[in-house]
């Protein structure tokens, strides 16, 4: 029981390390090795939650510390690959650091998540790990001088986006959650299309349909909420 009760906590440091190390990486000028720290640590982000419940070892630590490597791996580490960006593209000297306001709008998102009751099965904003993975999957993407993506390589759209998504983190916009309270198709329609779209779109594009999964993530949410407004 000793061992079993700090499973999850272990993961939840593998995924404050990967962001420390994606950090490291975006200051070394390696964005590949910068988006697969975001990877990873997503991958680990996924698994102190289900091991905590599994183990039935859920604990208030446990929360803070996930709340506090988040912050890190899909806060900080996507901000300053977005400072990195809008480096690349800006020639004034302070715009770039408008990237930074991923990171300080992703601690108003933890914070709230952490008090905010209405998200035990929806959540209200975009969670950070989404954010992270499309910011990540379009610095990757941009690395390929033939990528579709490369429209979007410029100053002023790059500001877009940075304002946008620090935006969608704290909106009130309710988005689906990946929670199966069962897995009857009645009730989670909505999710087995996500999935199904999300696998096709990996399938097709592989790592430089990173971004556009997160894209149809907002949009298929933002289209379910519309339409339970008019039912």
């Amino acid at each position: 029981m000793a061992i079993k009760k700090h499973i999850p906590n272990s993961l939840t440091a593998c995924n404050l390390f990967c962001g420390c190390v994606g950090i490291w990486a975006v200051f070394q000028g390696r964005m590949d090795w910068a988006a697969y720290a975001v990877w990873i640590a997503a991958v680990f982000d996924f698994l102190d939650g289900f091991a905590a419940r599994l183990l039935k070892v859920q604990s208030a630590i446990g929360k803070e510390l996930d709340s506090l490597a988040d912050m890190v791996t899909f806060g900080a580490l996507p901000a300053f690959i977005m400072f990195s960006l809008l480096q690349a593209q800006l020639t004034h000297p302070y715009l770039p650091f408008l990237g930074f306001s991923i990171a300080v709008f992703s601690a108003f998102r933890l914070a709230k998540f952490n008090i905010d009751t209405r998200q035990s099965d929806q959540f209200i904003g975009v969670p950070t790990p989404a954010n992270a993975l499309l910011i990540s999957g379009l610095a990757i993407s941009l690395l390929d001088p033939q990528s579709v993506y490369q429209v979007l390589n410029t100053g002023s759209i790059l500001l877009i986006i940075t304002l946008l998504m620090s935006y969608l983190l704290v909106a009130e916009l309710p988005l689906l959650a990946l929670k199966f309270k069962s897995f009857a198709w009645a009730g989670n329609q909505s999710r087995y299309i996500l999935v199904v779209l999300s696998i096709a779109e990996l399938a097709i594009w592989q790592v430089q349909g990173i971004p556009l999964l997160i894209v149809t993530y907002i949009v298929l949410s933002v289209g379910v909420y519309l339409f339970q407004r008019k039912s």
